[in-house]
């Protein structure tokens, strides 16, 4: 019994003499942990640069047609037929309708038959015999005229002599009196006979061009019955269909053309945005017409072909306080049509030895803007910035920090104020938002 007893005892103090071994070992490796502290936290980060940066503005933006045609009947008359597609592409001097055209080609026929017989007159007038009849009545009598006065001065010196009747010279003086008068008479008539003459052909002449101007307007009018395209460009849906009368009383729109190659694509800037626009582009000496512009689509899809800068509006809009600009796009593939909407991308300037940050090293505090800067030792500072443009997944930095200097843009969310950090220039983990 003795025995058992005290094996028991031993028993005892063994286990006590465990638990408190145990409890020292414990403690003590607690205690170098505590000694040694937790290990220092790797993040990434990126060295600042300095480099020139295009600003580029979006503006929304419409198509429209540089030309716009409406499709008219000018003359009244049947619509016989439609020979194009709607909603498709035509090409200039293409037909489009067609009229009825049987009573202008009578026009034409009746009007063409006025003028062979106002031609006809013109030559029976310029063929005129009475100026030639006139002028040589005249002859004759300047003859009789010149006869009669060979006659008196014939006589005269002989009746002086009494070698002759005296009534004789009287005689030889009365015809020559009537041969006067006759030469008189005749001049007149021949002047009257010339300017009747040129009268009838003057009339006869403004006859034939009133008559070919007769047959030039059937001709125009019968030309109308068949209606071609202006220009190339789109054309949209019918507005008259077949068999309805159109043009009476003026003129009928049939179809709408427009325009697709090259496109015009119009939107407002600020008066602010223009000014300083218009200052970066002359302190550089750029044209506008050499600035480039793209064209974003509805769908965010950049428009394959970039536009040029046509004209602006006259004037700043007094209700918005905005200047329409005009620019014109290639539009070969006819992928543009008149009123879509988009968004046209510009630069508006260029701001040299600009600082960039990461984007996703930006952070906000408060509503400022804060990144996490490692200084000397690899200790982190945290650093207020003002930002303005982005530019290519950056923030071009206007105060807060310069280049060269180093932003954590992984790793965030394990640094603080003070703390050292292990910076590395690759990333170490997966972290949501990396690559923005």
């Amino acid at each position: 019994m003795s025995e058992l007893r005290f094996a028991q005892g031993l028993g005892s103090r063994a286990a006590v003499l465990l638990v408190l071994t145990a409890g020292c070992s414990e403690d003590e490796e607690a205690g170098g942990q505590a000694a040694s502290g937790p290990p220092t936290p790797a993040v990434v980060v990126e060295e600042l640069r300095a480099e020139t940066v295009p600003i580029f503005r979006e503006f929304v933006a419409r198509t429209e047609a540089v030309d716009t045609v409406e499709i008219q009947a000018r003359v009244e008359a049947i619509l016989e037929a439609r020979e194009y597609e709607e909603g498709m592409p035509v090409k200039k001097g293409q037909v489009l309708y067609r009229l009825d055209h049987r009573t202008y080609d009578a026009n034409l026929a009746a009007a063409e038959a006025s003028l062979a017989k106002a031609r006809a007159d013109l030559k029976l007038a310029e063929e005129q015999v009475s100026v030639r009849a006139a002028e040589a009545a005249l002859v004759s009598a300047q003859a009789t005229l010149k006869k009669a006065k060979q006659d008196v001065a014939r006589l005269r010196p002989l009746a002086e002599k009494d070698a002759v009747p005296r009534q004789d010279l009287d005689t030889a003086i009365a015809a020559e009196e009537v041969a006067v008068a006759q030469v008189d008479v005749q001049e007149a008539t021949l002047k009257n006979a010339k300017i009747t003459e040129e009268v009838g052909v003057l009339m006869t002449r403004a006859a034939v061009a009133a008559a070919q101007a007769q047959v030039d307007l059937a001709k125009l009018d019968l030309d109308y019955c068949t209606i071609k395209a202006p220009m190339n460009g789109l054309i949209g849906r019918t507005e008259v269909n077949v068999g309805n009368l159109v043009g009476r009383g003026s003129a009928t729109v049939l179809a709408t053309l427009s325009s697709i190659d090259p496109m015009y694509v119009t939107f407002a800037i600020s008066e602010e945005e223009y000014l300083l626009a218009e200052a970066s582009r002359e302190a550089r000496g750029e044209a506008l017409d050499s600035t480039p512009f793209e064209l974003i689509l509805a769908d965010d899809s950049v428009f394959d072909h970039e536009g040029t800068f046509v004209t602006a509006e006259r004037a700043v809009a007094v209700e918005t306080g905005t200047l329409q600009l005009v620019v014109s796009l290639p539009n070969p593939e006819g992928r543009l049509r008149p009123g879509q909407f988009g968004r046209v991308r510009a630069r508006v300037d260029l701001v040299e030895n600009a600082v960039l940050v990461p984007q996703r090293a930006v952070m906000e505090q408060q509503g400022t803007q804060v990144v996490f800067v490692v200084g000397e030792g690899d200790v982190v500072a945290l650093r207020s910035i003002q930002t303005s443009e982005r530019h290519e997944g950056f923030f071009v930095v206007t105060s807060g920090l310069a280049a060269g200097e180093r932003v954590i843009v992984e790793g965030q969310l394990k640094a603080r104020p003070g703390m050292p950090v292990k910076p590395m220039d690759a990333p170490v983990s997966s972290e949501p938002g990396r690559g923005e």
